[in-house]
């Protein structure tokens, strides 16, 4: 069976089709990044207004690159939480009026649990149960992932996500938006050793992070004790240097709590999710820390760690399991489990 999914949550417009057997048709992702860039960041209504303008073209080519129709459809998917309630809120009513018209079930999906059942699609086989990390531009979550629909929260930022952090760091540094990429590509010609940067909780057995002291670190290293504002630095060693000590932080932080809450739980598979999921250098360090505890790493490619409606196909386990929502689904801005 054909599946039509939808996903609105922030700044991407994304509609993708799968089958019942998790094979993805098509996938195709409207990026707003030219309209965010000049701001520095994700503006809540530009998103919701470029949403309305995006996803009948959006769905438009997903079924076209699947080779289907809408009558071809039988389940819409939507992943209506967390995120930009604006946002949702168009992902959500056209998810509704689908259903609605084509007499087909509607399932909704969380957007943080999918980037964990994403991690499930690249594998191709079952990765229950396992730790799950989600490194996104809004959430850095721990879970024990029981099922693909039974997840318990171990930890969480206590302020500013991972993927934030860059995005504010890359400002300070006037490397642009999006900042994920900008900080990454900057680092590659810097040393991570070059400023001591403060790594929250690294020794403490609490799961959870905290990343706005580290993002304050690097503003008075450019800055000065105290100061938050200034000029750009220049395009050099030193700006490489803090690019790449910033990045060297972060990373170490979500590899031992990532290594921690495997211990803890006793388990030997890791499941990481999320757009921040996309850099190289987490990747390698996360691939070396399983390898070293004879474990297992589930990290999805760079497709499948940014927003995307592939990963709705989470919605198969709900489908099966006949949880179906209802017609009058609602938007969900905070998350749920």
């Amino acid at each position: 069976m054909n599946f039509l999914a939808i996903e609105t949550s922030c700044d991407e417009t994304a509609v993708a089709v799968f089958t019942d057997d998790l094979r993805i048709l098509s996938s195709v992702v409207a990026s707003q990044n030219a309209l965010h860039s000049p701001f520095g960041g994700v503006v809540p209504e530009v998103a919701a207004r470029a949403h309305l303008q995006l996803l009948l073209p959006t769905m438009d080519q997903a079924l076209r690159q699947a080779g289907l129709s809408l009558a071809d459809m039988g389940c819409v998917a939507v992943l209506n939480s967390p995120g930009l309630v604006g946002a949702l809120l168009v992902g959500v009513s056209a998810a509704k009026m689908l259903a609605l018209a084509l007499e087909v079930p509607l399932v909704c999906a969380n957007h943080i649990e999918a980037h964990i059942f994403a991690a499930r699609l690249a594998a191709g086989r079952d990765i229950f149960p396992c730790v799950g990390l989600v490194v996104s531009g809004g959430h850095t979550s721990l879970f024990h992932c029981r099922s693909a629909l039974n997840f318990d929260l171990l930890g969480a930022t206590m302020d500013d996500a991972a993927g934030e952090a860059f995005d504010k760091v890359a400002s300070i540094l006037g490397l642009g938006f999006p900042g994920g990429p900008a900080v990454e590509r900057e680092a590659e010609h810097g040393n991570p050793k070059a400023f001591t940067f403060p790594r929250s909780f690294l020794h403490k057995e609490r799961l959870d992070f905290s990343f706005s002291g580290l993002k304050t670190a690097v503003l008075y290293a450019v800055h000065g004790q105290g100061n938050a504002q200034g000029p750009l630095p220049q395009p050099g060693p030193g700006r490489a240097d803090l690019a790449a000590s910033f990045q060297q932080a972060v990373v170490d932080v979500l590899v031992a709590k990532a290594r921690q809450a495997l211990h803890r739980l006793g388990l030997k598979r890791l499941a990481v999710g999320g757009g921040v999921a996309a850099n190289r250098c987490l990747r390698r360090y996360l691939e070396e820390m399983v390898l070293g505890d004879g474990a297992e790493l589930f990290i999805p490619p760079m497709s499948l760690c940014t927003d995307n409606a592939a990963m709705a196909a989470v919605a198969v386990e709900k489908w099966r399991a006949r949880q179906w929502a209802p017609l009058d689904l609602d938007a969900q801005p905070n998350y749920h489990q």
